[in-house]
Parts: C-alpha cells; structure tokens; sequence
C-alpha cells in the first residue's frame, strides 16, 4: 500500500486548502483513513478519521472548520480545510489502518500566514 499526499502549501489566515491523499496498491473501501499533523517540535496528532462505514471523528481543534471525505472509486481521500489559523500549520499526513497494519504516506507542508 502505498499513500501519496498533496495539496498544502502557504494560506493566510482564514483561507481554505484542500488535501488529497491518493491510495494504491489495495483499494481504499477496505482501509479506514485519517489525517495527521505534526509540527516542530510536536508530536503527530490525528486530525480527522473515516472509518470504513463512512463514519467520521475531528480533532476539537478543527471541529467546524475541516471536513474529511473520501472516493472510494478512485481511491482518494481529502481534507477540506477552511477557516484556517496559524495553529494549523504543520505537515499533513495520510494514514490508511486495517486490525494491525498501518500505511504512512510522505506528508504535505501546511504553512499559515497570521
């Protein structure tokens, strides 16, 4: 399995982004996705999780602001980020989960403006 993430970049405060994350070598209706974030010095958080039914779960802090959907037909996972703030930056990566395996993908930098 392998993830590949995309769509960061530099966003001033109060902007929008919107993340992909692209699966291959499985098929994404199989794995539940997430997000993470890790900025210096901090350590990887979760930012938002979709299971496999399609239920989903935010980190408080993006709660209202982000949105996590996925594609299953072509295998992509997003990340609509609005209303972004400077606590936001960091690099974001995709994890794809299944019992006790677990996929990491190279992340994307987010970097915000105030």
């Amino acid at each position: 399995v392998q993830l590949q993430a995309s769509g960061g970049g530099l966003v001033q405060a109060g902007g929008s982004l919107r993340l992909r994350c692209v699966l291959s070598g499985s098929v994404m209706r199989i794995w539940n996705m997430a997000w993470y974030r890790q900025a210096p010095g901090n350590e990887r958080e979760l930012v938002a999780h979709i299971a496999v039914g399609g239920d989903t779960k935010y980190a408080d802090s993006v709660k209202g602001r982000f949105v996590v959907s996925r594609d299953k037909l072509i295998d992509a996972l997003w990340l609509q980020m609005d209303k972004i703030q400077p606590e936001d930056s960091g690099v974001y990566y995709c994890n794809a989960a299944l019992f006790d395996r677990s996929h990491w993908g190279k992340g994307t930098q987010v970097t915000v403006s105030s």
